[in-house]
Order: structure tokens, then C-alpha cells, then sequence
């Protein structure tokens, strides 16, 4: 076991490498307590090491973020609704093998090239299924970060006090023509809509309309529960 060890601490320095055992050490131990010096001391390299792979710890975290997405299951042909639940689903059990992944998507300002894959694959899904550009838009702001497996539970004491709700970061209204080649489904959507200079919902969305929106969506959906006497099969 000892010379197997060996061999692996010895492996080549890698960004893949270094990304996972970034991935596995944040596991192990969160994400606030991940720094450069104590990925090193894992891997069996000084510091400096590191920075020829990653420019700063910032660009791990997008980096460790891009391995776990890559962890759902890809998406599927077939009807819009049973496609996207099961991905949704699938990202719900990755991120519950990464605790720490939520608050690390939570945290970036932009989204990381993952997340916009994972994002547009979902809008295309939608679009597949003969939704409009209009309609798939509000949608993914009333999914919110339930398209990533997780949101901010009200009764949640586990998060920290003062936070703001959780959000998946979005891509700007506007995309750059390389980014909306690359990602065209999203960039269809963000100009499908009004949009506020003054949101914060989203660069450019209109605040408040998203909000009535999502909750209508809600609401519409719980009378339907209601009327129909739905329980859940924990009362059974």
C-alpha cells in the first residue's frame, strides 16, 4: 500500500488532477476550509505548483464546479417533462455527494462554461418539447437553482443568517457572439423577454414579473394539488 501511494502522489501534475483532488478534499472537508496551501500539502507539492495549472484559488472553484456538473447524467431524448425531472433529479443526488457545491455555485458571480451547458442543454430541452423562447425563459427563472438539485429551504437553519436567497448565476442579458454560438439556446431566451435595468433577479429580467410569475406557477399548481386531494406517501 505504501509504494501504491507513492506512485499516485508521484503521478503527474495535472489541472484535472489538481481539480479533483480539490473536488475530494472539499468533500472531505468543505469548501471554506479548501486553500491553495493545503491542496499542495495533499497532493505532495509546494504551492507554486498549483499556480501553473490555476492562475488563483478563484479559478479552482470554477474549475471544481465544472467537475461536478459533469457528474449529471447527460440529457435525453423523449418527452420534455420526464427528461428534465430526471436530470434535475440526477443533479439533486450529485450535489448531495457534494455538499459544499451549492454555496460554491452560489458564490460566482458569472456562470462557469458547465453551468451554461447544463443551462442551455435544459432550454433546449424545453424548446424540443414546442415550448416558446417567451415561455422558456420565465420558466428557467421560476426553476431557479432547482434546475441544479438544490434551493434555499425556508425552515433551513443549516444556512448561513443574512444570506440572500440561493440563485444560479445567469449569464448577461446580452451574450457575446462567441458565447451565444456556443451556447444558443440561452442566448435565444435572453432576449425573448422585457427586461429592467433595475432587476435583480437577473441582468436586465423584469424583477417583479419574474417573482409573480414563479409564484403564480406555484400557486396554480398547489390549487391543482388541492383539488385533486393530494397526499404525500408519507401519510399513507
Amino acid at each position: 500500500m505504501p509504494k501504491q501511494a507513492e506512485k499516485v502522489r508521484r503521478a503527474p501534475l495535472s489541472r484535472d488532477r489538481i481539480l479533483r483532488a480539490a473536488v475530494a478534499l472539499a468533500d472531505e472537508t468543505g469548501i471554506e476550509s479548501l486553500s491553495m496551501r493545503n491542496l499542495a500539502q495533499d497532493l505532495g507539492v509546494v504551492p507554486m505548483a498549483l499556480y501553473k495549472h490555476v492562475a488563483n484559488k478563484d479559478e479552482l472553484v470554477d474549475g471544481m464546479i465544472d467537475v461536478v456538473v459533469a457528474e449529471i447524467d447527460p440529457p435525453e431524448a423523449g418527452d420534455w417533462k420526464h427528461a428534465i425531472r430526471r436530470r434535475i433529479l440526477s443533479a439533486r443526488q450529485v450535489l448531495l455527494r457534494h455538499p459544499w457545491a451549492a454555496l460554491a455555485i452560489e458564490s460566482r458571480n458569472t456562470a462557469t462554461p458547465a453551468v451554461l451547458a447544463y443551462l442551455d442543454s435544459t432550454v433546449e430541452a424545453l424548446r424540443a418539447g414546442g415550448f416558446s423562447t417567451d415561455l422558456a425563459h420565465h420558466v428557467m427563472h421560476a426553476m431557479g437553482s432547482r434546475v441544479l438539485g438544490f434551493s434555499q429551504e425556508l425552515f433551513d437553519t443549516s444556512r448561513q443568517a443574512g444570506r440572500s436567497g440561493a440563485t444560479v448565476p445567469e449569464p448577461p442579458a446580452d451574450l457575446p457572439p462567441e458565447m451565444a454560438a456556443r451556447f444558443p439556446n440561452l442566448a435565444a431566451i435572453a432576449t425573448a423577454a422585457s427586461h429592467d435595468g433595475d432587476s435583480v433577479v437577473g441582468p436586465g429580467c423584469d424583477d417583479q414579473f419574474e417573482f409573480e410569475f414563479a409564484l403564480d406557477l406555484l400557486l396554480d399548481g398547489i390549487e391543482r394539488l388541492h383539488r385533486d386531494g393530494w397526499t404525500s406517501h408519507r401519510t399513507l
